[in-house]
């Protein structure tokens, strides 16, 4: 007969395994670039309440979508070895009780942002939900079409917060928008060159120019970090922020720039590991250095 350790010990890896279909680093990452839009265009004092609660929900809503991917892939991700011990594919949650468990955090997180923000942030959350889950997961075995249709809701949480402080989608929400927008095909490009391998087990065909890692693909993720440079200055020129940040935005995007040279030059994952590493530090340096700059 099982003691009272072994049966916590049991309860605590069902519960971390739950909290691990919510991918927690990229979830927070989405509550952390909500949290941005809503400082960003707050006018006054900020409202913690909300700033809080905004992010929990944006956290839940991210949680969800990454779930229902997870349940739509299973066979896939247990053919990969960056994902062959997920929670799904070990048989540690079943796909029905996943599917519960997506279905009851959708419906908490949506629930949370319509009540503390406004109907139309949580109609765009729901949105951003819907992209991910049921149409970017699918076309990541069509093509690279799937990089454009996810970086959509990849872009959603800072102007979904800019929407839940000011109720509208401005030219300003457009514009940190595109930033994270546009910031995403380096970074999705760099990932899937490096794990190019395991995602061909699994049929995934996300690197551009028909998903050859060469020339032509390492070019497509220079060009697309190009654009970041004019991008990073739009809200200093638009008095969105100041030009400190801009300066700041300038010395990311070039040093950014920088790395994919080094892959044009020898095409090797090394090169383009950088590149994803440099991304993971691009945006959240750019976005602090926005919020100081409007605080």
């Amino acid at each position: 007969m099982p003691n009272s350790s072994t049966i916590a010990v049991k309860e605590k890896s069902i519960v971390g395994s739950y909290f691990e279909l919510l991918k927690p680093r990229l979830s927070f990452l989405v509550a952390f670039s909500s949290g941005f839009g809503y400082i960003l265009a707050a006018q006054g004092d900020l409202n913690w309440s909300v700033l809080m609660l905004l992010s929990l929900g944006g956290f839940l809503v991210s949680g969800a979508s990454v779930t229902i991917n997870q349940v739509i892939e299973i066979e896939y991700d247990a053919m990969m070895e960056r994902t062959k011990n997920r929670p799904l594919p070990t048989g540690r949650i079943s796909k029905n009780e996943a599917i519960l468990f997506s279905f009851l955090v959708a419906v908490l997180g949506l629930g949370l942002l319509y009540l503390v923000t406004n109907p139309l942030t949580a109609l765009l959350s729901l949105v951003s939900l819907i992209l991910y889950s049921f149409l970017y997961t699918p076309l990541k075995r069509v093509g690279p079409i799937a990089v454009f249709v996810g970086a959509i809701p990849g872009a959603l949480p800072p102007l979904l917060g800019w929407v839940a402080a000011t109720g509208y989608i401005g030219y300003e929400a457009l514009i940190i928008f595109g930033i994270q927008f546009i910031w995403q095909f380096p970074h999705f490009w760099a990932i899937a060159w490096v794990a190019d391998q395991d995602y061909k087990k699994a049929g995934f065909k996300l690197l551009p120019n028909k998903g050859q890692k060469d020339l032509n693909t390492a070019i497509n993720i220079m060009v697309y970090t190009l654009f970041l440079l004019p991008l990073g200055l739009l809200p200093a020129y638009f008095g969105i922020t100041g030009i400190n940040s801009g300066i700041i935005a300038t010395i990311c995007g070039v040093g950014f720039l920088a790395q994919t040279f080094s892959l044009m030059r020898n095409n090797t994952d090394k090169a383009a590991l950088k590149i994803m590493f440099g991304s993971f530090l691009y945006l959240p340096i750019v976005q602090i250095a926005f919020l100081l700059d409007k605080i």
